[in-house]
């Protein structure tokens, strides 16, 4: 049970990490956990407890009856509890838990739709996966309301970011690209594999600040999160986006 004072409940002041199990594999575990302890170090937490946290992982999988599928696994991490009002009590005492849904393999590629709403870059939780997500969660509902998939996602200075859930890559002239972390980008786990996996293909990855109009006339975009792997967009706006062999590879490399 959360209780009333929680203050991830009642300020969003707190990290999550959402992996993948597959067959009770935890899939990248060690890399989710080290993203989650730079996070506390960030947002000045105690050091998470990464034993810990991996072992509520599992039973919570095993919990849910999901050691032979596919499975969405969200850790996490609250401040804990606090008095009312925006400080912290002197020694936080964080609060972990973790819980298990299943999560089908995504075969479909994405529409997606320009959203109004902006990422702010010079904020340190645009880089973080915060408790606080009501920016994403509006901008996902816009964008399913305007019949698309998924929201893209541009910072105040009118760079391309991210999907309200994914980060974003796209094909132009053979080469791909993806915007900078400095755009105010998460740095994602499977961001991080698709640039592993392309330079190892002979690809190498541009990390760009740029406008939306970068995605004008491009050969191909895709999304990536630790849940979709690599998913082709077949739509921005309207407007159909093509294939890429490039793409399939990576969405091979990554399965």
């Amino acid at each position: 049970m959360i209780p009333a004072d929680d203050r991830g409940l009642l300020l969003g002041d707190g990290l999550f990490e959402t992996l993948l199990a597959r067959s009770g594999e935890l899939v990248e575990l060690d890399a989710h956990l080290e993203r989650m302890a730079a996070g506390c170090a960030v947002l000045g937490l105690p050091a998470l407890d990464k034993v810990e946290a991996a072992a509520l992982m599992r039973a919570a999988v095993a919990a849910a009856g999901l050691e032979g599928a596919r499975a969405a696994v969200r850790l996490t991490l609250t401040a804990g509890s606090g008095g009312r009002g925006l400080d912290r009590p002197d020694a936080p005492a964080p609060r972990l838990l973790a819980s298990a849904a299943f999560a089908a393999a995504v075969e479909t590629p994405v529409r997606l739709a320009t959203s109004p709403i902006r990422r702010n870059p010079d904020s340190p939780a645009a880089r973080l996966k915060t408790l606080a997500y009501l920016d994403n969660v509006l901008a996902r509902r816009q964008a399913v309301a305007a019949g698309a998939d998924e929201a893209l996602m541009l910072n105040t200075r009118g760079e391309l970011a991210c999907a309200a859930a994914a980060n974003l890559f796209w094909l132009r002239d053979g080469r791909l690209f993806t915007p900078a972390l400095e755009c105010g980008v998460l740095a994602g786990i499977t961001r991080a594999a698709v640039i592993a996996a392309a330079a190892g293909m002979g690809v190498a990855v541009e990390q760009v600040a740029v406008g939306r109009s970068a995605l004008e006339g491009v050969e191909a975009a895709f999304l990536t999160n630790s849940l979709i792997g690599v998913r082709p967009a077949a739509e921005l706006d309207g407007r159909p986006l093509g294939g890429s062999p490039l793409v399939e590879r990576l969405a091979r490399a990554l399965a």
